[in-house]
Formats: C-alpha cells, structure tokens, sequence
C-alpha cells in the first residue's frame, strides 16, 4: 500500500493556507494539525479542512509539546523559521520550510548542524523553479542552445501596490529584521544561482528607501486612506488597493490579496472596510515610519561575480504590474522571459527566433506560476528518495549566503563582499 504522510501547519497565514489547502487535496497527505497565534487565522485555514477542536493550537508551547504528524510545515514569521526548524528537526519531523531561512550566517550553519546530526529531510519553498516558464527555461539550458552561460539579467518588477502593501505597511507590525533583498527577493536568488550552477563569489550591492517616506506624504493627508482627501485619487489609496481592486476582479469569495484584509470566508466588503479602519492595511503608506527601519528599501540592485565566471545582477523595483524579467545569455544565444508580455523568447544566433506563450505551457497555475502546486506535486517523491533534484537545505544555504552578503554590501555604501 502507498505510505500516506500526516501533515502539521505551523504559520496559518497566506503561505500556510496555500499548502495546507493543496496538500489537504491530496491523497499521498493527510492535514492533522495547525497552529498559529491568531485564532482567526487558525479558523479561517480549518474552514477548509474541518478538523476537531484538539487539533488546533494557538498556542505553541502546547503544540510542540509531542511530535503531531509525519511533516511539519513551517510558514510563520520569518524569524521564528531557525528556531522552529531546529526544534523540529530534533523531534523527528521532516520539514517542508518556508524561506527565508535566515537573515545570518550563524543560524545557517546551525540548520544545517541540525539537519545533519538528525537525518531529517528538508525541503525549502523555493516554488519558483517549478513555475512553468522557469521549468521551460531550464530544459532549454540542457539542451546546450545557449552554449556557455556568461551572464544573466534579472528584474524582480514588484507590484506598486503590493509594494505598498507587504514591504511599507506590514512593516510596521513586523518584528522580523529581514533585508528585503531575503524577504522579497529569496527566490530571485535561489533561481540565479541555480542558473549560473556554481558557487558565489562576491557581491555589491546598493539600494535604499527613498519613495515611502514621511517627507513625501501628500499635503494634509491623514493617517488612515478611509479618512484622507486623497482616498480616490491616491496611487496607494488602501481603498483603491482592496475594494476597487477586489470588485474590479468580480468580488472573488476568497482570493489573495484580499484574504489577507479580511479572514472571512467568503470576503465581503463590509468586512474590509471594517479592517481598513482597523487594521496597519489602512495606514497612510507615507507615514509608517519604514525610513527608521534600516533594512527596509523600496529599490536594490545586487552585482555577482560567480567562481565559473558567470556574472548576474539583480534588481529590485517597484512597478505596474507584478513580474519577473530574466535574461540568459551565452556564447551561442539568449533567452528571455517577461512575466508582463507573457513570452518567452528563444534567440539562437545567427537562427531564427522562437517567441512562445508563457500561459500555453503546460504547468502554468495561479500561484507563483504554478510553482506552490508544483511543489506539493513533488514533495511525495521528494520524502521518499524517488526525486533528488529539488532545492535542498544546503542548496538553498547558497543563494542566502549571496543575500545576506548583499545587505553587507549595500550597508556599507556598495562595498565588494566576499560571499564565504
């Protein structure tokens, strides 16, 4: 008979309902357990799997009081993941772990300490590279088309208004210390690395928070969008960001972003008026303060050199729409993938070019891509050894080692960083 893994959640937010949601799905797993601080989050992610009373915990001391299931996914706060990990790991739990992982090379090297000591499996979150246009771009990369790889070009356009959203006004309630080159950018990371196929060498970087600021607040704004002048006509209005946003998209019963205003099931717009009224979602963006927060930026860009000679840059900015922009160019030809024009583009030099619909390949999903499917897809083969290309701790550990040297870089006016 085919083993059958229990599932437990810790961390019920976004992440954790998307893979509580997925796994809950499928056969090869069984959700037993959740836990979170927030009881609303815990009802919200049990309205979907209807588990008894004593299965959920909102408080994690109980929780981890005896192991609850086979794998232990772990999507809470980002500095809360080591100390969970290491818990876990020596409880017996194989982990599915959200990155990022951590924000400093000490923690690292204990994570991996731990998994090596334990035995444990873990897999990280790394759901891009399961994306389909990414998964197209690296069957083209085996074909030997490009030739040697000599440089990659790499834009992470984020949204303005999610921008607005998780990276100025969750700020403010987030105790995490993470750079947002890991917060925002841990896959961008992890996907040039695993491009270039080699280990980082050195890193600069530069960036800064210079749009949501105090100073830059619209004259007699107030601090809430509900109650300012500028609610209808402001770019980062929290009104035009989730009501009309929500009802430009046909009022959906339960849909990100709007599942994270409202933890109702189905989302109602009285329920996101209230939360605007409430909630840091409905603060002034230009007034919460994220300019005293040294490791927020709302734009950066990160130069690699790689020990092959492959050399990449990063850059993050904020935009009209959300998606990447990558670029891969070798001794023989190019490829380039734009999430905005939904093509890929395939130039052999000197041949004719192949222009293809990132939507037509197969795979494609409404998360990440079809990246969060994709890897729940996955994850069975992965527990029990029949997969062994995916992105291990160790794997992983690499491209935080560029990001953390990136925020040492950009800390210190652009200075070359060694990665290790």
């Amino acid at each position: 008979m085919k083993k059958k893994f229990t599932v437990a959640v810790i961390g019920c937010g976004g992440r954790g309902w998307t893979y509580a949601t997925l796994m809950h799905a499928k056969e090869e797993f069984d959700v037993v357990s959740l836990c979170d601080l927030n009881p609303e989050q815990l009802t919200k992610v049990n309205g979907a799997l209807n588990l008894p009373e004593d299965c959920l915990f909102d408080d994690e001391a109980k929780f981890f009081e005896k192991k609850r299931a086979d794998i232990l996914v772990i999507s809470t706060n980002d500095a809360e993941h080591v100390r969970q990990a290491v818990l876990a790991m020596e409880m017996g739990y194989d982990l599915l772990l959200e990155k990022p992982i951590s924000n400093n090379r000490q923690d690292i090297v204990k994570l991996l300490d731990t998994q090596e000591k334990t035995g444990r499996q873990v897999v990280v979150c790394h759901v891009m590279r399961y994306a389909a246009g990414i998964k197209k771009m690296d069957e083209i990369l085996k074909t030997g088309m490009l030739g040697k790889l000599i440089a990659i070009d790499h834009t992470e356009r984020v949204a303005y208004w999610h921008q607005a959203q998780a990276y100025v006004r969750f700020q403010k309630i987030t105790p995490d210390k993470f750079p947002t080159i890991l917060a925002k950018c841990s896959h961008d990371l992890d996907l040039i690395q695993h491009y270039a196929k080699s280990r980082c060498e050195t890193v600069s970087s530069i960036g800064k928070i210079s749009h949501f600021r105090k100073e830059n607040t619209p004259e007699g704004a107030a601090d809430r969008c509900l109650d300012c002048k500028y609610v209808e006509t402001c770019t980062y209005s929290a009104k035009k960001i989730y009501i009309d946003g929500w009802k430009n998209e046909g009022c959906p019963p339960f849909i990100w972003p709007y599942s994270k205003l409202s933890l109702k099931n189905p989302t109602t717009e009285e329920d996101m008026y209230e939360a605007l009224k409430t909630k840091v979602q409905g603060e002034c963006a230009f007034k919460c303060g994220v300019e005293s927060n040294p490791y927020v930026v709302d734009h950066q860009m990160v130069q690699m050199q790689f020990e092959n000679d492959v050399i990449a840059s990063l850059k993050m900015v904020f935009a009209g729409k959300l998606g990447r922009l990558i670029a891969l160019y070798g001794t023989e030809g190019e490829i380039v993938m734009d999430e905005f024009t939904d093509t890929l583009t395939i130039k052999p030099y000197g041949k004719e070019i192949e222009v293809m619909k990132i939507s037509s390949i197969d795979g494609g999903g409404w998360a990440h891509g079809g990246g969060d499917a994709g890897l729940v897809d996955d994850l069975y083969d992965i527990l029990t050894g029949v997969k062994t290309d995916y992105t291990s701790l160790r794997e992983s550990v690499e491209s935080h080692l560029m990001g953390i040297a990136a925020e040492e870089s950009r800390l210190d006016s652009g200075k070359i960083v060694h990665v290790h």
